[in-house]
């Protein structure tokens, strides 16, 4: 999936001219808390985010419309230069972006100039989606071998229960060097019988674990 699947593209945007106080009243109107800040060319020369304006406003529980601050050029409190993205990057190289340099959004720039917004918020609600954890659905996790064919296997079992996954996600064993844990989402409601099967089979269903209770 490439960013201009998920990309806000009807952004707001100030000047480096305006004001803090501009800043802070676009964001209470639209409620967002992200502002690239542009140039005449739609050329993005800094970034404002609703954390700098509550680390540059004298009081967070009050507003003082008469501080000298709210009336400073934007320019003087703005992010510039910060990291952009292009509307054919992938979602996952945004995501590790986010989390390798600790922000919140990325300007999305073709061609120079700005044509959207990607935030931590769109990048968290598509994989929701993508993962299929908005939908009713049950999520088996399950440590397998780490060797070829095994997922063949096991999706076999659900195959056999008509059972329907929307998702499949691997992560290392913290515990077995040698193994994985498969995150399997599924689109059924009761998964007990998938399960029993899938331990008749001998693979180790960690989740769900229900005490008390042989499966």
């Amino acid at each position: 999936m490439i960013v201009e699947e998920i990309m806000q593209t009807e952004v707001f945007t100030l000047h480096p001219e305006n004001t803090v106080g501009d800043a802070v009243r676009l964001m209470r109107e639209h409620k967002i808390r992200h502002l690239p800040i542009i140039n005449d060319e739609k050329v993005v020369v800094g970034i404002v985010t609703g954390h700098d304006l509550k680390n540059a406003l004298p009081s967070c529980l009050r507003e003082e419309p008469n501080a000298a601050i709210y009336d400073a050029p934007i320019e003087e409190i703005m992010i510039k230069n910060p990291i952009i993205g292009h509307p054919l990057d992938f979602v996952e190289e945004v995501a590790v972006t986010f989390y390798s340099n600790k922000i919140s959004c990325l300007p999305i720039v073709s061609g120079g100039h700005l044509v959207g917004i990607v935030t931590t918020t769109d990048v968290l609600y598509r994989y929701i989606e993508l993962t299929g954890a908005n939908q009713p659905s049950s999520k088996l996790d399950i440590r397998v071998d780490n060797k070829p064919g095994v997922l063949h296997e096991i999706t076999g079992v659900f195959h056999a229960h008509k059972a329907n996954v929307l998702s499949v996600l691997v992560y290392p064993d913290s515990d077995h060097q040698n193994s994985r844990i498969l995150s399997v989402r599924l689109q059924v409601i009761n998964p007990l019988s998938i399960i029993q099967d899938l331990r008749e089979k001998n693979f180790d269903v960690l989740w769900p674990n229900l005490p008390g209770v042989q499966l």
